[in-house]
């Protein structure tokens, strides 16, 4: 690092380089799992199942930009499909979290729109988030496939979900970022799945001599 340089943008330098390590790693590692991924989710949706979502902090909101992009629209126009964040439900969270406890404020939502087939995302920095580890056990339980993106593996909720993508990265921050590019990636995966390729015609040359005979018979 050049010593020229401020504390600042040293640091944001690093920051920086810790970004494209981990972006060349999903890059390298992780688009098949998300083509997969956004393959099985429009097969899901198109079948009139749901997508469920949760995180906590900067990760809920990660989770909830997915959401939305489902239940509008990531770059054509195509029909909405049904996605819930279950940290943007406040009167659920905080009921649940005051009758049952913090952790399984996602668990019993999971239970009341969980259906078999449908698909849980659960996003995680550490992969220790003890509510977000209940929520994975009662979906299983219900038949409900668990996609979990977290930080660094091993970890309790990538071991506990049915697939996982797991960002090596020291940096909180870094695997947020990343995130929430796997989100764009599986955003466009299940756009190229649900959005049918235009139909190309077939066109066949017909030579002058035939057309001319065509046309005087």
């Amino acid at each position: 690092m050049d010593p020229s340089l401020s504390h600042g943008t040293s640091e944001a330098h690093r920051h920086c380089r810790s970004l494209q390590e981990a972006l060349d790693a999903l890059r390298r590692d992780g688009l098949d799992r998300i083509s997969q991924w956004g393959t099985h989710l429009a097969a899901v949706l198109g079948a009139g199942g749901r997508l469920l979502a949760a995180g906590n902090g900067g990760s809920a909101a990660q989770a909830q930009h997915l959401t939305a992009e489902l239940v509008g629209r990531y770059r054509r126009e195509r029909p909405a499909y049904s996605a819930i964040a279950l940290h943007a439900e406040t009167s659920s969270v905080t009921a649940i979290g005051n009758d049952y406890g913090f952790e399984q404020v996602f668990a019993r939502q999971v239970a009341a729109h969980g259906r078999d087939g449908d698909v849980l995302v659960l996003l995680s920095t550490s992969g220790r988030s003890a509510n977000l580890l209940s929520a994975a056990m009662t979906a299983r339980a219900s038949g409900v496939r668990v996609w979990a993106l977290t930080g660094p593996a091993p970890n309790p909720l990538a071991e506990a979900a049915d697939d996982a993508l797991c960002i090596a990265a020291d940096s909180t921050a870094t695997v947020q970022e990343a995130h929430l590019v796997a989100v764009h990636l599986l955003c466009e995966s299940f756009d190229a799945a649900v959005t049918p390729r235009p139909s190309r015609r077939l066109k066949i040359a017909v030579k002058p001599s035939v057309a001319a005979a065509e046309g005087a018979s």
